[in-house]
């Protein structure tokens, strides 16, 4: 059996991504496919209770190196006991933020040093990259309109319009620096502009 595609999508927070995620994973139901749709934080037993601990309003204050730390935990039980089984088993994992989410809201966003943040990614899962990774690009205030329009607001959601802009400007360095694997689109545009332009991705991959 042929092994599995793995793709992500990420971006600041009112990008779109749910609205994309469920295009994508029909998309590729429709064409045949064995799709596995998950997300980060969480995609495991676990990681779903690591989940609640990051984003719970009710969490508090949290150290930042916490945060981090909390994130590659969760992210180490993801790949291990769900992606790349899923991937090994011939099926296309389709995850809500992976590891590009770390450089941009704790690397970006929380001004955690880099290289600290690299060594993690290296650490937990070495060489393993998404075969495509697509960052839904919106600006900032728009973003921050739309998360304000959300009934209730997780942790992360609640901070500020500098910290969005830095894990906005994050994003759009990964993309520059990785653009064999990371594919920025302008979320801006209509869905259906947004979705033609991941069809057309969907097809290269």
């Amino acid at each position: 059996m042929n092994k599995g595609k793995f793709i992500t999508i990420d971006g600041i927070e009112g990008a779109g991504k749910s609205t994309q995620i469920a295009f994508i994973c029909d998309y590729l139901q429709r064409k045949g496919l064995d799709v596995v749709k998950t997300r980060e934080p969480g995609g495991t037993e676990l990681g779903e209770k690591i989940r609640k601990l990051l984003l719970g309003r009710d969490t508090g204050d949290m150290h930042s190196d916490t945060e981090l730390l909390l994130m590659f935990s969760d992210r180490n039980e993801h790949i291990q006991r769900k992606i790349k089984p899923a991937l090994n088993a011939g099926k296309w994992v389709i995850s809500d933020r992976f590891t590009d989410a770390s450089f941009a809201y704790q690397g970006g966003g929380r001004e955690l040093d880099i290289e600290r943040i690299s060594e993690l990614e290296s650490w937990v899962h070495g060489e393993f990259q998404p075969d495509l990774t697509i960052i839904l690009d919106i600006e900032t205030d728009l973003g921050m309109r739309r998360i304000e329009a959300r009934a209730e607001k997780d942790r992360i959601e609640q901070e500020d319009w500098n910290f969005f802009e830095r894990v906005r400007k994050a994003f759009v360095d990964r993309a520059k620096k990785y653009p064999e694997r990371i594919q920025l689109i302008d979320a801006t545009c209509s869905v259906e502009q947004v979705q033609q332009k991941i069809k057309s991705l969907l097809e290269a991959l």
